[in-house]
Order: C-alpha cells, then structure tokens, then sequence
C-alpha cells in the first residue's frame, strides 16, 4: 500500500511538473536568462511550501520511508564549497535544460534522449559515492 501511495505521488508529480511548465528547457533558460520570473515563481513556491511541511513533519515526529525521524542536520557556512557546488548544478542545468527531479518526467513524457541525461546523473553521483571520502567536506 504504501509504494500505491508513492507512486500516485509521483503521477501527481509529474502532472504538477508538466503543467506548471516546469519541464520546459525554454522557461528553464528563460529563468538563467533572467527573461521570465515564471521558474522563480515555481521555485519561491516551492520553498515556502518546505518549510512549514518541514516544521510539521519535525513537530509530528513522521518517519521516512527508512524509519528515521525526519530531520536536517545544519551545514557549516562554506562560500566556496556552495559557490562551486552550485555553479556546477547550474550549469548542468542550464546546458540540458533538466534538473534532477524533471528528469524522470521528461522520460515519462516520452522525451528518451533523457535517458542519457539520466545515466550521466547516474554515473555521476556513482562517482561522488567512490570518491566522497577523498573530497573536502
């Protein structure tokens, strides 16, 4: 029952991805473009929708899938760790016009060029895995 659920949330996902456009690789460089607010609006509403779900899954003591008590675990401020980091999320992002989550969606809407986009990500965070003990943390 409780992989049905997942995998209605996902359906749901991916209809919510699709219709709010936020699959389209000309709204994602429209958004690096600094052409449309439309992403930004996406992204604004998704943060603010985080952080009460966070607050109240926190408060209510829910369990992930695993059965651990959701949480977050504060990271120590490292400009040049996140300036890195996040340079090269986004040009990835830019450059294919697909983050992680919008991946799968764009599989699932018969885009099957990303299924290339998929193993690169794949093999990628393989790669992060192999070598997360050697790297600055």
């Amino acid at each position: 029952m409780r992989n049905l659920i997942f995998c209605l949330l996902g359906v749901f996902f991916g209809i919510l991805m699709t219709k709010s456009e936020a699959i389209s690789w000309f709204r994602i460089h429209e958004m690096f473009r600094f052409e449309s607010i439309h992403m930004y609006g996406i992204i604004g509403v998704a943060v603010c929708l985080s952080i009460p779900a966070m607050w109240y899954m926190k408060k209510k003591g829910t369990k992930t899938a695993a059965g651990h008590l959701v949480s977050y675990t504060p990271k120590k401020l490292n400009y040049t760790r996140y300036l890195t980091a996040g340079t090269i999320f986004g040009l990835g992002w830019a450059l294919l016009g697909a983050c992680p989550g919008p991946i799968y969606v764009l599989i699932g809407g018969g885009y099957m060029i990303f299924v290339v986009v998929l193993i690169g990500a794949l093999i990628g965070t393989l790669l992060y895995g192999l070598l997360r003990e050697k790297l600055p943390h």
